[in-house]
């Protein structure tokens, strides 16, 4: 990574092409960049060994424009004020883009989650919530953490525990989304960034004038598609995809990456990685040089699904995907995305794409300050009116259903379904709306998405009458 690589200013400059295109004034659009609120902790860790560690860990609120912000931790080394920042503010553009009503927000702990037990993850995990509580900036009605890169349920799970020793509120549930399904999780959770990658992608393959200009035909299947990073983005990404039709031919892994133009078994590439550790020497498929190598080489998709600043300067001119799917936070720099558009390519941009995270926690938040699984009122009363139905059917057509074609076509929404359902429309409106946008101003997805972003954001400013 560029040592003098500034994400922040990148989503910057983003969000000032964009502005040009909006009717605020300066002043505004300068608050609407700022981050409100900047929290810089550091704590110190009892190792295992009975040593002591000090932590550094950032919590930062970019907009209070609506309440509570929103935004994942992550435990990585790469953690650090510009980053946090930086992915605090996409976090804030991206709920204006798909219509969820939170401010953004990102966490983070500049660990590398490897060095240490799960005894010592726990502490750290549980100190960190503490010190969060202390500021104010956890809770169901302030801000609202979830996972990100090197986090899943397990660690939701801790903030929510801890959160609910030290406090007595009766929404406890919702200070944290992404949790177990036995902590007030929500099912669908866990794949529904990759799930939402999936519905943008299938949306805009589905335009026939805009995959036309791109010399492709309509629809998912039989398009290529090369991925970086299998972690839950990435193999969620690539397991509808394939589901769908499409061909893997190309993954990036930390240890390498592979190729084969005539397809890659996703599944059983799991399994080897789950074996060895990494990809690299998958029966049938090419080693290529370095981790970065396959993203040069021929697909129809790419999908960069690690960590952000991968497709820069150093590889742009080679990107030969017609569709560039940004399912990581800022995988493309603002100049290297610039010359991938010149030679023609669809960028669907990071602010909208990775948004289904984001729209399933904000469903997840809504059943905890509810108190209320969805699908409970209304299912058993969906199967029995569809199965009255189908028994009029019987009646006038002399047609006897068998139980299972009855269980089926009378089954109502449980859960799973209901998000399934909201999420893809959540995606497949708000791609829509951004490139409606893009055509109306002629400009690209990433900045149609801003422009979506600051209207929205800016028009509740003015509506406030204030700064917040």
């Amino acid at each position: 990574m560029m040592s003098d690589y500034k994400f922040y200013e990148q989503v910057n400059k983003a969000f000032d092409k964009a502005a040009a295109y909006t009717r605020f004034d300066k002043g505004l659009l300068a608050q609407m960049k700022s981050c409100n609120d900047v929290l810089h902790i550091t704590f110190p860790l009892e190792r295992d060994d009975g040593s002591i560690e000090v932590i550094h860990a950032w919590r930062v609120e970019h907009s209070h424009h609506k309440l509570p912000t929103k935004g994942g931790i992550r435990y990585a080394m790469t953690v650090n004020e510009d980053e946090t920042m930086a992915l605090a503010a996409l976090m804030t553009y991206k709920c204006a883009v798909v219509d969820v009503p939170f401010g953004g927000a990102k966490g983070g702990i500049r660990i590398n989650k490897n060095n240490y037990s799960d005894e010592e993850l726990e502490r750290i995990t549980r100190r960190y919530t503490f010190q969060l509580y202390k500021k104010n900036f956890i809770g169901p009605g302030s801000d609202v953490p979830a996972p990100d890169y090197g986090t899943s349920a397990r660690e939701m799970g801790w903030i929510l525990d801890t959160f609910r020793q030290i406090s007595s509120d009766i929404d406890a549930e919702g200070c944290v989304t992404g949790k177990p399904l036995s902590q007030g999780g929500i099912r669908g959770r866990t794949e529904a960034t990759g799930r939402g990658v999936f519905f943008g992608i299938e949306e805009a393959c589905s335009n026939t004038e805009d995959m036309k200009e791109l010399g492709l035909e309509p629809g998912i299947e039989g398009k290529t598609f090369i991925v970086q990073g299998l972690g839950n983005v990435g193999y969620h990404s690539a397991k509808y995809l394939t589901e769908a039709g499409a061909i893997m031919v190309g993954v990036a892994e930390m240890d390498g990456s592979i190729y084969n133009s005539n397809g890659i078994d996703l599944e059983k590439l799991m399994e080897y990685k789950k074996e060895t550790g990494g990809v690299t020497g998958f029966e049938g498929t090419t080693k290529l040089k370095d981790s970065w190598a396959v993203l040069e080489e021929e697909c129809d998709i790419l999908i960069p699904a690690a960590l952000e600043n991968q497709l820069n300067m150093k590889n742009a001119k080679k990107i030969k995907a017609k569709i560039i799917g940004e399912a990581a936070n800022g995988p493309t720099t603002s100049d290297a995305h610039e010359i991938i558009k010149s030679r023609g390519a669809l960028i669907i941009p990071d602010n909208y794409l990775n948004a289904g995270g984001v729209t399933v926690s904000y469903f997840e938040w809504l059943k905890n300050i509810q108190h209320v699984r969805f699908g409970r009122m209304g299912k058993r009363f969906e199967e029995d009116s569809f199965k009255r139905i189908l028994t009029v059917i019987e009646t006038i057509s002399d047609r006897n259903f068998t139980q299972k074609e009855l269980e089926t076509l009378a089954r109502g929404a449980g859960e799973r379904e209901l998000v399934d359902s909201g999420l893809k429309d959540t995606m497949v409106n708000s791609y829509n709306e951004i490139n409606e946008l893009r055509k109306l101003h002629n400009v690209d997805l990433r900045t149609a998405a801003f422009i979506s972003a600051i209207n929205k954001v800016g028009g509740i400013y003015e509506q406030m009458g204030i700064f917040p």
